[in-house]
């Protein structure tokens, strides 16, 4: 009889993003990039959340969403973006 070889694929490890609140470019970038969500309702809270939440899962939060982002970022960003508007 022959010998049958066969090959098990597994995934890569997917990359996890920086969560890092003393990451000072990091926190700057995110607060910028809360500004996307303005037009669609100026609430710096919810914008800041909105991007932490696409920086940290890779996508925006659908309606019922409840997965978690890292406290300690979403409130160096809010802090960030409430300078940046000063």
């Amino acid at each position: 009889m022959g010998v049958i070889s066969a090959t098990i694929l597994l995934p890569l490890p997917m990359a996890h993003p920086s969560t890092d609140p003393s990451d000072p470019i990091l926190v700057r970038s995110l607060a910028e990039a809360s500004r996307e969500f303005d037009p669609t309702g100026a609430d710096p809270e919810r914008n800041c959340w909105m991007a932490v939440h696409r920086h940290v899962h890779g996508v925006l939060p659908s309606e019922y969403d409840i997965r978690e982002v890292p406290e300690a970022l979403y409130l160096a960003v809010l802090a960030q973006r409430r300078s940046l508007a000063s």
